[in-house]
């Protein structure tokens, strides 16, 4: 029964905010240790190291100098069809995580527009940015894909309001509207796969013994040779 309530509340959420979301707190020193279950991907999935920069740099001297526009554009088009999804972890300062999945080809403004949807106080302004170093993320008219937050990344969530008592009131949070925190814990719950019956194997046709084969030369006399009848 509660598996049920589960799959109908995160079903009845994905119906008015048209994704499937899901919510989690980490630890005060959290990406390193927050806590994944079998088959996820831990934060350090997310993350966008300096030997993944150097990496993609290296790779782009080598394209503009080695290979033609016409090859560069195939390679990009193929790496381009080999992902087929961005999962976006939204970090709130009260440590709490909204992950949503997009397709790479979508914008970031799609992030945006969801976020108005769950936040508690969509009425203020806010913005997002990524660390490290901070940098905040202004161009909401680029796809996933060209912003390298593929397969996934995390960006961080913050009121873009002047400091004061009202900032320091809102630092606390809550941050995402109760409904939502009220999806904290549950996980998607895929749908069951149908059970598929097994084939019954085809007879097999059993060769019938061979039928010996009497001798052409059965039943006849047999010929004496020339020199014989000498």
């Amino acid at each position: 029964m509660e598996a049920e309530a589960a799959k109908a509340k995160l079903a009845d959420v994905k119906e008015k905010v048209g994704r499937d979301v899901r919510v989690f707190e980490t630890s005060g020193f959290a990406s390193s240790t927050n806590q994944v279950s079998e088959g996820e991907e831990s934060d350090d999935f997310y993350e966008f190291t300096a030997e993944d920069y150097h990496r993609i740099l290296a790779t782009r001297k080598e394209d503009k100098y080695l290979k033609t526009k016409k090859i560069r554009d195939a390679e990009e088009a193929a790496r381009r069809s080999r992902v087929t999804k961005a999962v976006i972890r939204v970090r709130f300062p009260d440590n709490h995580t909204l992950e949503v999945a997009f397709l790479p080809s979508e914008k970031i403004q799609s992030l945006f527009d969801l976020l108005v949807k769950v936040i508690a106080r969509p009425e203020l302004p806010f913005h997002l940015f990524t660390t490290p170093p901070k940098k905040k993320i202004k161009d909401l008219s680029q796809d996933f894909y060209s912003a390298g937050f593929i397969p996934g990344a995390i960006v961080y969530f913050s009121y873009d309001l002047p400091q004061g008592d009202d900032s320091a009131a809102l630092s606390s949070g809550p941050f995402l509207g109760e409904e939502i925190m009220s999806l904290k814990g549950l996980e998607l719950i895929s749908e069951p796969r149908e059970p598929v019956e097994a084939a019954e194997p085809e007879p097999v046709a059993v060769a019938a013994p061979p039928v010996p084969q009497e001798s052409k030369s059965a039943g006849k006399k047999p010929i004496k040779p020339k020199w014989l009848k000498m």
